[in-house]
């Protein structure tokens, strides 16, 4: 893969949470200024899923670990601290990229113990941020789960689907394919300001149209939602409509949830730009992840019938802090593709 006025370090110890024997190298290039990729060997594509989370597919995919959306709120950020990195700034730009993965795959499908379980992809960290565009990692994933007659699901706020929209409605007439875009802010300057990396919420509308246009049933996912910020009816009822115009089938939403250190992370920006909330914040979550019971009943009381209002109606569930908090970071966007 060559990258333009690129720097490369080849030293293995550029990364000490990671396998020293699957690195490849180190790469900067003033195409991504202040991102580092380190490129590695992966020895396993596909991801065992739990039993005990009862989801509707058993396996997830993940071609990179960070993600430059840098979403302020992201869930995945904690999982960066398991290779002695930082769920901050570490997680926005020291990015792990398993440039194998495609071969990996194939090998992983041949075998004759699998059964062609349903594969999530976009679970953790996002298949088509920026950097796909260089590395193209997706095509390789999407022809060998095509190839081997696995269903599949992609969740993304990435554009950058669109340059694979043919492939994927090639995928769709041989296998089951679920397609989701997120979208949680629809007001520009406080999407600037929590999701500086990602595209433009018109930007998504315009891929869930592309996608529709395609012939796929499109579900877009408005979470988090963010108490005191993105939760008043004026700015939800403005979004479903522009989801439901862009010819969405469904919409799911439910509040933001701050797992351990994306918790610091948030609350830092929060007490930046919004220090009249930091108070309230602490109240509505206390010590835990979730929002109070009597949050999560309200903005479900809110949320139906918007989403009856504009078409977008679907069945889920609001997680609270009545409900116990899973031991590894878990997202709660996985019920996106039930």
């Amino acid at each position: 893969m060559r990258w333009q006025n690129q720097t490369l370090d080849a030293d293995d110890g550029a990364l000490p949470g990671l396998d020293r024997a699957g690195f490849v190298r180190t790469v900067q290039t003033p195409e991504f200024e202040g991102i580092t990729f380190h490129e590695v060997l992966c020895k396993s594509a596909l991801n065992k899923v739990p039993e005990s989370s009862n989801l509707p597919f058993g396996w997830t995919i993940n071609p990179m670990r960070g993600c430059s959306h840098a979403c302020r709120y992201c869930f995945a950020r904690p999982t960066h601290e398991y290779l002695d990195l930082d769920a901050g700034r570490d997680f926005d730009a020291q990015i792990v990229v398993k440039t194998n993965i495609a071969a990996v795959l194939r090998k992983e499908l041949g075998r004759r113990s699998w059964h062609r379980e349903p594969v999530a992809l976009g679970t953790n960290t996002d298949p088509y941020q920026r950097a796909e565009g260089r590395y193209r990692l997706m095509p390789g994933i999407i022809r060998e789960l095509t190839r081997s007659g696995t269903p599949f699901s992609i969740l993304t706020k990435g554009t950058l689907l669109r340059r694979d929209l043919p492939l994927l409605t090639q995928a769709a007439q041989e296998v089951s394919v679920r397609v989701a875009v997120s979208i949680a802010i629809y007001d520009l300057e406080l999407h600037r300001g929590l999701e500086p990396g990602t595209p433009s919420p018109r930007a998504r509308l315009e891929l869930v149209k592309a996608l529709t246009d395609a012939g796929f049933d499109v579900n877009v996912m408005v979470a988090p939602v963010i108490p005191y910020l993105t939760d008043s009816r004026a700015h939800l009822d403005e979004l479903f409509g522009e989801i439901a115009a862009a010819g969405a089938t469904s919409a799911v939403a439910f509040p933001m949830h701050l797992r351990g250190a994306t918790r610091g992370w948030f609350l830092e920006w929060l007490g930046r730009e919004h220090p009249a909330l930091v108070r309230r914040y602490r109240q509505l979550y206390g010590r835990g992840a979730y929002v109070t019971p009597e949050y999560a009943a309200w903005l479900r009381e809110r949320l139906g019938p918007l989403l009856r209002n504009h078409g977008l109606t679907r069945e889920t569930t609001v997680p609270s802090a009545a409900e116990p908090e899973p031991e590894q970071p878990a997202d709660p966007q996985l019920a996106l593709f039930a």
